[in-house]
């Protein structure tokens, strides 16, 4: 089969070079164009070179139809508008939409959903095996041990992540309330400040770190009566998300148009 031909967005970004570095270095896969935002200063640079490689041939554009006129995916970490838009064109062009962007709203979700019936999309807010394990194990743990157990959710970032709290954060409180029968909207606990009064029974709470220049550090914490399990996963590489964004787009290649998760791509069973 011939390498599958992959779009990055935000190729100039932290992210998006190491996406086009690591499909570079990986067989299976091809760069077939690079992304950015309108009056980037990248515009026009060699993307391979951007990301330390050795030139492609591929130069940074701000014209998304056509550089994904020969493409088979797109590969997404970008913001909630942009990823709307790319779900529209993934679906036009009938090709793959990776989407690792966090921060979308209802309104974003439901448009992507829709999206995903002309195109395979692949959503997660991490795209790393390690954090989906721990999705898979904080539902597990929130069915079995009930609402005698307290669950808080700590997550850091770098300082320059601008939402919170995190894409990652929010996928395992989802998993907790999963585990637990409820609805995360109805039991989240995401601010405390001054007198608030006892914690209130059942609720998911969570708390945002920002500082330097960490990549990822989320905890669970069960917090019983004369006990505490925590759940833990660092992410001490960039690379790891977009190895699993490279998995995700070759196991969705040859899937039917819908929405999946990296569940779904790691067999982990249900999201």
């Amino acid at each position: 089969m011939a390498d599958m031909r992959l779009v990055v967005t935000g190729a100039a970004g932290r992210m998006g070079r190491m996406l086009v570095k690591t499909i570079v270095e990986t067989k299976g896969v091809a760069l077939a164009g690079a992304l950015e935002r309108e009056g980037a200063a990248s515009i026009g640079a060699d993307a391979g070179v951007l990301a330390g490689c050795d030139k492609i041939g591929v130069p940074i554009t701000i014209d998304p139809l056509s550089a994904i006129l020969h493409a088979d995916g797109i590969i997404d970490f970008s913001s909630p508008a942009a990823s709307v838009e790319f779900a529209a064109l993934a679906a036009q062009g009938r090709i793959v939409h990776i989407v690792g962007t966090t921060g979308l709203s209802e309104e974003d979700l439901t448009r992507i959903s829709a999206a995903a019936r002309h195109a395979a999309i692949v959503r997660s807010g991490n795209m790393s095996l390690g954090v989906n394990i721990l999705a898979a194990l904080t539902r597990k743990v929130a069915a079995a041990l009930g609402e005698d157990f307290d669950i808080e959710i700590v997550e850091m970032h770098h300082r320059m992540k601008v939402d919170a709290p995190s894409g990652t954060a929010l996928m395992l409180g989802e998993a907790a309330a999963e585990g637990r029968g409820l609805a995360l909207n109805e039991h989240a606990a995401r601010g405390r400040d001054g007198l608030t009064g006892a914690r209130r029974r059942g609720d998911i709470g969570f708390a945002a770190l920002r500082g330097g220049t960490v990549i990822g550090d989320h905890s669970v914490i069960f917090a019983g009566e004369g006990e505490r399990i925590e759940l833990r996963h660092v992410a001490e590489d960039r690379s790891l998300f977009a190895r699993g964004a490279l998995r995700a787009a070759l196991w969705a290649r040859d899937k039917k148009p819908g929405l999946y998760s990296m569940s779904d791509v790691l067999g982990l069973g249900e999201p």
